[in-house]
């Protein structure tokens, strides 16, 4: 019997802002990613659940918050493949018979003493664009630090000035590389990718989950010549800044006050980008949008290989990113790491022949979450969905009030200023506590907050939420952030019982027992 349920190819880029595509920026030149987008629905308010790798990465893959998964920070991660509370994505699509294929990052954050052959949690065949040295080795995984080192250490030996994950101020100057393309993790990644369909690696017999995910364009912004020439600098704008010279009063200014380290790296930084000229700072934004384009070409090309291969006649493709990136603004900020637009709000792209044909080429301005994913491709791969999990089918009609993100600081969580969002179209809350969660948990008189206009401050320049005449709005935003996070906690407020049992399997159980 034939299996007629589409292909998902899934593309994803790492800390991609959501106006970096051609649909919201005339001079960004993204042009594969346009075409999924005119053929698709692109979802305009799309969010991710926390403003960094590990935890966005996390929520997205398993369809939780990182509260639920006790995933807050990039310092987190589940290693003991026991303890996870539902299966991944590419778990879940191996069990309903897809043949599944990862290429590019994960961050598990699998790198924890006594974990020596970690699961690749669902993909049977992996490739991942590092060196199984540094943690991110899953069971089974092909390693560029295995089958080509050498171009591995030319990568290495370029950005050896950039810094701790490539972030620091030469990182987001960056260059233009001296190096081959494939020399780079990325190329190496897409390589991987092409060969695996080129060379008959897709079995024809089972629907295909394809995962491609690149490092970039996070910094560092070293990127291909032919690249940086899709640009020219006098096209490129200087960000514009605020009247303000200082942060103050907000959830951002809370945690530069309780972490040293993240304020001293804002301090470095920013002192190098008022030093600079604008047209040096342009060329560091001309620098981030080739690495779009260059991410572009290479979804290009394996779209164009599937294409021949007759794997897009039936599939859904999904195209996002982690998180955004600051890119120097509220006076030179860079980064993720908060909970402003620019680095919540991520591109989000359904395309394929999976799409109806009358939702094709339009845009969802209904509150979208990351955490969507999972249901939404459970439902396409004819999954029973998990009544658990607090996200929505994209592909519905169901609408959530606003959207959720939560941020524990750049830290370790204990240590760490925490921030919850709620964002409509129009308006933004946020709640934050000035310092660290105590275990004595009476620090809720001490809640502060921001909000913002977003129609008429995009900026996030203007906080209202103590100015007169804002009552009414900030207190609604307020309770529909409460409900939403109680009903979300309710549906699943222990992922594993006393009996062991997790996810779909406790639901069923606890189903029968009722009947």
């Amino acid at each position: 019997m034939i299996d007629l349920r589409p292909n998902i190819i899934f593309l994803m880029t790492d800390q991609q802002r959501w106006d970096c595509i051609g649909r919201y920026n005339k001079h960004i030149q993204t042009p594969n990613i346009d075409r999924l987008a005119d053929a698709g629905i692109v979802y305009s308010q799309a969010v991710c659940q926390a403003p960094m790798c590990v935890p966005s990465r996390y929520s997205m893959m398993y369809g939780l918050y990182p509260s639920q998964l006790g995933v807050r920070t990039n310092y987190d991660g589940i290693t003991n493949e026991e303890l996870l509370p539902a299966d991944p994505l590419p778990e879940l699509m191996r069990k309903a018979g897809y043949q599944t294929a990862g290429f590019g990052k994960t961050h598990w954050n699998h790198n924890a003493e006594g974990v020596s052959e970690p699961s690749a949690r669902g993909f049977e065949h992996r490739a991942i664009g590092l060196s199984r040295a540094n943690g991110h080795y899953e069971q089974g995984a092909i390693m560029m630090g295995d089958t080509h080192p050498e171009r591995l250490e030319a990568y290495m030996d370029e950005t050896k000035d950039y810094g701790a994950g490539e972030e620091n101020a030469n990182g987001y100057i960056g260059s233009t590389s001296r190096i081959p393309m494939n020399h780079h993790r990325d190329g190496w990644v897409a390589e991987q990718c092409l060969q695996f369909i080129e060379e008959d690696g897709i079995d024809s017999e089972r629907p295909l989950f394809l995962y491609l995910s690149f490092l970039k364009p996070h910094a560092g912004y070293n990127v291909p010549q032919e690249f940086e020439d899709l640009y020219r600098i006098e096209d490129i704008p200087d960000i514009q800044q605020p009247p303000w010279e200082l942060e103050s009063d907000t959830h951002l200014a809370a945690t530069d006050a309780i972490n040293q380290e993240s304020l001293d790296d804002y301090r470095q930084k920013r002192d190098v980008w008022e030093a600079m000229s604008s047209l040096e700072r342009r060329r560091s934004t001309l620098r981030y949008w080739a690495n779009c384009s260059w991410l572009d070409h290479y979804f290009g090309q394996v779209l164009d290989r599937l294409r021949e291969r007759g794997v897009l006649d039936n599939a859904l493709i999904v195209f996002c990113s982690d998180h955004g990136e600051m890119f120097s603004e509220r006076r030179y900020r860079f980064s993720k790491y908060c909970l402003y637009d620019s680095s919540v709000r991520v591109p989000l792209v359904l395309s394929g022949s999976a799409i109806p044909r009358n939702k094709r080429g339009t845009t969802d301005d209904r509150p979208a979450e990351l955490i969507d994913l999972v249901p939404t491709l459970s439902n396409v791969a004819g999954l029973q969905r998990n009544p658990m999990l607090p996200g929505l089918d994209l592909l519905g009609e169901a609408v959530r009030r606003g959207a959720f993100c939560e941020f524990h600081g750049k830290g370790v969580p204990v240590h760490s200023a925490p921030a919850y969002m709620w964002r409509t179209k129009e308006w933004k809350l946020i709640l934050y506590l000035e310092g660290a969660v105590g275990n004595d948990g009476t620090h809720h008189q001490d809640i502060l907050g921001e909000l913002y206009d977003l129609v008429e401050d995009p900026n996030e320049w203007n906080n209202l939420y103590s100015q007169d005449g804002y009552t009414g709005i900030r207190e609604q935003l307020k309770t529909e952030l409460l409900m939403h996070l109680a009903i979300a906690w309710a549906k699943a407020p222990v992922f594993y019982d006393r009996r062991g049992l997790k996810g779909l399997e406790r639901f069923e159980t606890c189903r029968k027992e009722l009947e």
